[in-house]
Parts: structure tokens; C-alpha cells; sequence
């Protein structure tokens, strides 16, 4: 089914609702700023590449994740991923090459571990980068067992992660700037 934007999705002058099951659970850190607060960009240290050479130690398991997005993630992203005020995250049944393409991150994203980057770095929404290693490894999980990826009973780390093969991985070409050696090779 491909998904349709309402018009009461997230965009100028709409807002977001955080109901406080989203945030019952959510105990933030030091690590980042809460929403509205500048951010410095992030050193090379902290973003992971393709090839995963900066994952950090520790691990998550897909049933941790579920209970992690059922407390930060459905408010926004709906149940399993499917959809709510922000992206659905999984559940795609269309083509990329279809009319409305279903961008998921089982159809679209090439690399599992550029996910782990993007929920470490940018998620909550609400306090970025406050998410301790071992709640992205979970939620990385989660994401990718609803993008039946991997199986209900799977746990995730470093070793783990750089290995799974995404089912979009050759869709993307490199371009502009120097290439990253191993990224794209088969």
C-alpha cells in the first residue's frame, strides 16, 4: 500500500501532541541537547560509516527495542513503524521504482548501520542524542526485525550490525567527495 501524507502531518504551523506514554520511560542523559537548544555538528568520532568502523561497544536485543518503541517511538512513527505524524519505518509493499514508493527502511535505506547512526545522532526528536549505545543497538533491532530483517529472538552489536546485508544496498551509487573504501563493494 503506499502511504499518503495528511494534511495534518508534521510540517510548518502544524504540531506535534507527545502523549506521555511516549515519555514515561524517557530518562535522557548528558549526551544531548532537548529540543530547541543548538547542537554542535558531530566530530568524525561520533558518526558511523557505512562500514561501521565506529560502532560502539555494547548490544540490544529486538525485544528491548520493542519496549523502547512503544515508550519514545509510537507517538510519532504509529505501531511497528507503520506510519503516524512522522515516516513509516516499515510495513512497505511498493517498489522504489513505483508512482509512490514506499521509503522504508527495509525498501530504501543500503546500510543497517547508517540507521544505527541515524537514531543515535537525531533521535527522540525531542532530545537528540540522548539515547545510551545499548537503546539504539535495541531499537536498530527492532526496526530491522519489523523490516524482517531479523528475527524476533536477535540481539544485536557491533559484529552483528556491520554484517547484515540490506535488501537496498546496491540501489545507491557514490557520489561527490572521495570514495569510502569497502562501502559498496559487493
Amino acid at each position: 500500500h503506499a502511504r499518503s501524507r495528511q494534511p495534518w502531518a508534521c510540517g510548518p504551523g502544524h504540531r506535534i501532541i507527545i502523549t506521555y506514554p511516549a515519555i514515561a520511560e524517557f530518562n535522557p542523559s548528558e549526551r544531548g541537547p532537548r529540543l530547541g537548544q543548538e547542537r554542535a555538528a558531530a566530530s568524525a568520532s561520533e558518526i558511523i560509516d557505512p562500514r561501521g568502523l565506529a560502532l560502539p561497544q555494547g548490544s540490544g536485543s529486538v525485544a528491548d527495542g520493542r519496549r523502547l518503541f512503544s515508550a519514545m517511538c509510537v507517538s510519532c512513527h504509529g505501531a511497528r513503524g507503520r506510519g503516524g505524524v512522522a515516516d513509516e519505518l516499515a510495513g512497505g509493499a511498493t517498489e522504489l521504482t513505483s508512482e509512490h514508493p514506499d521509503k522504508t527502511i527495509g525498501t530504501y535505506w543500503p546500510f543497517a548501520t547508517t540507521l544505527f547512526d541515524f537514531i543515535r545522532r537525531a533521535m527522540p526528536m525531542t532530545a537528540p542524542g540522548s539515547l545510551s549505545d545499548q537503546q539504539v543497538y535495541a531499537l536498530t533491532a527492532y526496526l530491522l526485525h519489523e523490516n524482517e530483517l531479523l528475527g524476533p529472538d536477535d540481539s544485536l552489536d557491533a559484529r552483528t550490525l556491520k554484517a547484515i546485508r540490506m535488501p537496498n544496498r546496491g540501489g545507491f551509487v557514490q557520489h561527490n567527495g572521495p570514495p569510502i573504501e569497502g562501502a559498496f563493494e559487493e
